[in-house]
């Protein structure tokens, strides 16, 4: 593994060495209004039921499964509300919108709901005035950033009692109603762009995407990080939460942390609950520790170019490198779990509910149907792994370089000032690769594919 780890870092490296000496043209991009939400498409979807039937459409969807979570077997592994949630809707689609674009807007149930709510009647009855409530500077972007801090509590800390059916329904009725709300008060577009956790993570992860459907940007891959990030601590905090999540998640697969664990039960009367909390805690220790250890980095960089800002700012301008190393650990570390997982919805449409006498589609959408848990060996995943983490890293160096080139006072001083934050690169790229080694390289010997084994998996 350590052959396979510093190649990798030497091919970083050597990306960094024949980027530097390319010039970047001179431009400005406008970040606030990319922030904002981009009128939404309806050519390419929407021309037969219009949008708000489309709307409907959306929330009646959603309103099925959250009864269908309600009222079903609480199984996880018999209902299909913990499958299309937590493999679908917060994996695949992400992985999707990095691919193509954020496809998802006229499809969105939440960012539905908040438009159906924008109602300038309802605002004059209940606010007394038609206009809504505007956004607050200070509130930023911490609605979607604290939801998505507490939705990863769930999904990697406390997965064995979010991941039931009951709970997941619970959740997403909650964020509807708040949805709902948030859109009457202070209307849809902010709502949407700032709050609605869904709408913002797929927005981000579209930003990497081919197309643009409708956002600001140049088209093909990468084109909507031209565009910038808004300046703000609240989205800062949002962008490098989907990196530490990850990178959370491959820690917690490690045999250190099984170890860790076991020992702190062992050694002290704490509850698996505590453990749990205590968990909690040290992701938001790492998300803090993420940002002081790429600010101090940024400021390396800011110094040596010539920039002139303080650290905060400085980290903001290389925040675009980062989220394609996001992307790529989300990828790489999501991909068995995707292909062996994803094969549940096959029983599962057959019958959502897991309920006695609720099968209504013949073989194979029922009991009947066997999963390939070994599509392929652990060796050939860890290879994707290598392959996806470097070339994303890669790219984050042009991604950098394309900043730095154009924000150092002068040509020698843009040149300096990129080699603290390639430093940086190959370090996390190091550190990647160490993380996926771990659960795929020294795995035991899988078990069969029970029912019990995959409702596991499916509960991270």
């Amino acid at each position: 593994m350590a052959y396979f780890v510093l190649g990798a870092a030497l091919v970083v490296f050597a990306s960094f060495l024949v980027v530097l000496p390319r010039r970047v043209a001179a431009g400005t991009v406008d970040a606030a209004r990319a922030e904002f939400e981009a009128p939404l498409p309806r050519g390419w979807l929407a021309p037969a039921v219009g949008v708000m039937g489309l709307a409907g459409l959306v929330v009646v969807g959603l309103a099925g499964l959250v009864v269908v979570g309600l009222v079903g077997s609480q199984t996880v592994a018999e209902n299909i509300l913990p499958t299309v949630f937590w493999l679908v809707v917060w994996i695949a689609v992400p992985l999707s919108c990095g691919l193509l674009g954020d496809w998802t807007r006229p499809l969105n149930p939440f960012a539905a709901l908040a438009r159906l709510g924008d109602s300038p009647t309802a605002r004059r009855l209940l606010l007394g005035s038609a206009r809504p409530v505007q956004w607050p500077a200070r509130l930023g972007w911490w609605p979607a950033t604290v939801a998505f801090f507490a939705a990863a509590c769930g999904e990697l800390v406390f997965n064995q009692s979010a991941t039931l059916p009951r709970v997941t329904a619970w959740g997403l009725f909650g964020w509807a109603a708040l949805s709902a709300g948030a859109g009457l008060f202070f209307g849809a577009p902010a709502w949407t762009a700032r709050g609605e956790l869904f709408s913002v993570l797929f927005a981000t992860w579209g930003r990497l995407g081919r197309f643009r459907f409708g956002a600001p940007g140049r088209s093909g891959f990468g084109g909507g990080l031209a565009a910038g990030f808004e300046a703000v601590p609240s989205r800062m905090a949002f962008l490098l939460l989907l990196l530490v999540s990850v990178s959370f998640d491959g820690l917690l697969a490690t045999p250190l942390w099984s170890r860790a664990r076991l020992d702190v039960l062992d050694a002290a009367t704490a509850s698996a609950t505590t453990v749990q909390w205590e968990t909690v805690a040290a992701f938001a220790l790492l998300g803090l520790a993420t940002w002081l250890v790429f600010g101090g980095f940024a400021h390396a960089v800011a110094r040596l170019g010539g920039h002139d800002v303080r650290p905060v700012a400085a980290l903001h301008g290389l925040l675009p490198s980062l989220l394609p190393i996001a992307y790529g650990y989300l990828f790489a570390h999501n991909l068995q779990y995707l292909l062996v997982n994803g094969q549940l919805l096959v029983p599962l449409l057959g019958n959502p509910t897991g309920l006695d006498g609720g099968q209504w589609l013949p073989a194979p959408f029922d009991d009947s149907f066997e999963p390939h848990t070994h599509l392929l060996p652990s060796a050939a995943f860890w290879y994707v792994a290598v392959v996806v983490i470097v070339a994303v890293h890669v790219v984050a160096v042009v991604v950098a370089h394309g900043h730095l080139a154009r924000s150092g006072r002068d040509e020698r001083a843009a040149k300096a000032s990129e080699w603290p934050w390639v430093a940086a690169m190959v370090a996390y790229t190091m550190v990647s690769l160490v993380l996926m080694a771990q659960p795929l390289v020294k795995e035991a010997p899988a078990k069969p594919a029970t029912s019990a084994a995959i409702g596991e998996v499916v509960a991270r």
